[in-house]
């Protein structure tokens, strides 16, 4: 695996991806690591809907239809749970977003650090997405993230970003 570093400036939003679908023991490796992702009170609120299937691949892409996302040799839904995360006592903030988002972000930079490549998509239609996949109600589908090989063609784009400077504010 890549150290750490260097898997963060290399990952990137993937739009195109070979056929080949990456072997049971990958992928079980990068969900793995998304289970050991943080989260409030240690609540764990997320499930993690793997598609690779013909019906359910259909499914995804009738909820986000942009043609480079049908490239994709398969997908994970991530979940949240709100009925099992934490809320913030004082404004009642349920944090199952946000500790969903933490796993998502595990899952995109375990999947570089294994030689794959992702792109982290909330653009869909939630009712599609639910209908197609029968996701029960409980759950809220927080990003469809398509997993695969990256295709020659495939290029990670000129990374812009603001300067430390403008971002960070010290008191």
């Amino acid at each position: 695996m890549k150290d750490f570093e260097n898997t963060i400036r290399e990952r990137y939003s993937c739009r195109a991806y070979t056929p080949d679908v990456p072997s049971g023991d990958i992928i079980d490796a990068v969900l793995d690591d998304c289970r050991l992702a943080p989260s409030a009170c240690n609540r764990q609120p997320w499930r993690f809907i793997v598609v690779s299937d013909e019906e359910g691949k259909a499914a995804l892409r009738n909820a986000y239809s942009r043609p480079w996302f049908a490239s994709a040799p398969m997908y994970i839904v991530v979940c949240a749970v709100p009925g099992e995360a934490w809320v913030r006592p004082e404004d009642s903030k349920n944090h199952a977003d946000v500790d969903a988002s933490i796993a998502t972000e595990h899952l995109c930079l375990s999947a570089t650090a294994h030689g794959l490549a992702t792109c982290w998509v909330c653009n869909f239609e939630p009712t599609l997405l639910r209908e197609g996949l029968s996701i029960d109600a409980a759950l809220e589908p927080i990003a469809i993230i398509p997993i695969g090989y990256a295709a020659p063609e495939a290029k990670a784009p000129q990374k812009v970003r603001k300067a430390l400077n403008d971002i960070v504010i010290r008191r």
